[in-house]
């Protein structure tokens, strides 16, 4: 998922400006590229997050280490940071990566409210507090009441420092020709997610239903749409049945830079959710046209993508597919001012001098 893939990245990067240590679970797997201690001591259980025992393994951890900052992915394990800050002196970061009580509430959980007040109170106690995008930032300081010298904006990435070169696209783009049949007229339309999730299932649906009906109505328009993903739940199956409609089904692919780098256009219908969409962040880093949900655009400044990202208000599908059909993929290109943003070093530079000062 990519908020898994946006962790690892960001302590691989991280690791190169400053010693850090990762206390992870236990069916996790240390990346060859992470030059990092790794400590796969937690279990895999969901009651791992209210055991007060591994408060004993931080402690002991931080004090062999002489750490001296406690950075915390989510707010969920915010007990066992208050405890440490106190009794390890030590500065507690909390990296949040939506705020998650909204995102639960724009999935229907009726718990959400017990959440935003956990989160509320995690948050205050931090010494610093990371967020994914200005609008969560934001939204923490006028309603959890943050501090704003407190609070910074800390981006999901990019793991490349440049866009893939014109050969790479073209040769990549055969590839997807020859794979699939298409003719060399057929414009390539991506959708990619971890497909059990419930925003990216109601964006399945809008392009199913709602989004492809319309591109269908124009004859003169030849595309393709290939989804890629896994978990693709069983009431699905029928998504094999509809590939005569011009969708095509992948599952989930071995190299889906292949797919970035070969499709033209990058369809991003999402409507609910939090936090940025990392698949819209990997998308326009490897110079792909994409149009999107406002909801889905949340977190990517639009005057940064050199006119390669469109932005359509959320359900107005008509005007989303008449994007896609007039645009031009190939006149625009992404240029240095996306990867000042965007790009994992970066990123990682402006997190480890707010840490040191």
């Amino acid at each position: 998922m990519g908020g898994q893939k946006g962790i690892a990245l960001f302590y691989q990067f991280l690791s190169k400006k400053t010693d850090v240590t990762l206390i992870s679970t236990r069916n996790n797997e240390n990346p060859v590229e992470l030059n990092a201690e790794f400590l796969p001591v937690l279990t895999n259980s969901k009651y791992r997050y209210i055991n007060p025992f591994l408060f004993f393994t931080i402690f002991e951890t931080i004090k062999k280490r002489k750490s001296t900052h406690l950075l915390l992915e989510h707010p969920y394990l915010g007990w066992l940071g208050i405890l440490t800050k106190v009794f390890c002196n030590i500065k507690l970061v909390i990296h949040s990566h939506n705020i998650e009580s909204l995102r639960f509430k724009s999935t229907g959980k009726w718990w959400w409210k017990v959440l935003w007040f956990y989160e509320k109170l995690i948050h205050r106690k931090a010494d610093v507090n990371f967020f994914i995008t200005q609008e969560d930032r934001q939204y923490a300081i006028e309603k959890f009441h943050l501090k704003e010298h407190q609070c910074h904006t800390i981006t999901y990435g990019f793991d490349l420092s440049a866009p893939p070169t014109n050969e790479e696209k073209i040769k990549a783009k055969s590839q997807l020709q020859q794979q699939f049949n298409f003719a060399d007229d057929t414009t390539i339309l991506l959708f990619n997610g971890t497909l059990d999730y419930k925003p990216n299932q109601d964006a399945l649906d809008i392009i199913i239903n709602k989004i492809n009906p319309i591109l269908l109505q124009q004859k003169q328009f030849k595309y393709s749409i290939i989804i890629c993903g896994k978990n693709l739940p069983s009431h699905y199956n029928n998504l094999i049945d509809i590939q005569s409609k011009n969708i095509i089904y992948a599952g989930f692919v071995d190299d889906i830079g292949l797919y970035f780098k070969g499709s033209d256009i990058f369809i991003n219908p999402v409507t609910d959710g939090g936090g940025i969409k990392t698949k819209l962040v990997e998308a326009l880093g490897y110079d792909l046209f994409c149009v999107s949900t406002k909801n889905g655009a949340i977190g990517v400044p639009a005057n940064i993508c050199n006119n390669k990202l469109q932005i359509i208000e959320d359900n107005n599908f008509e005007a989303f597919a008449n994007s896609i059909i007039t645009s031009n993929p190939q006149q625009f290109h992404i240029k240095d001012d996306f990867f000042n943003h965007f790009y994992w070093q970066k990123i990682t530079d402006k997190a480890t001098e707010i840490i040191n000062n």
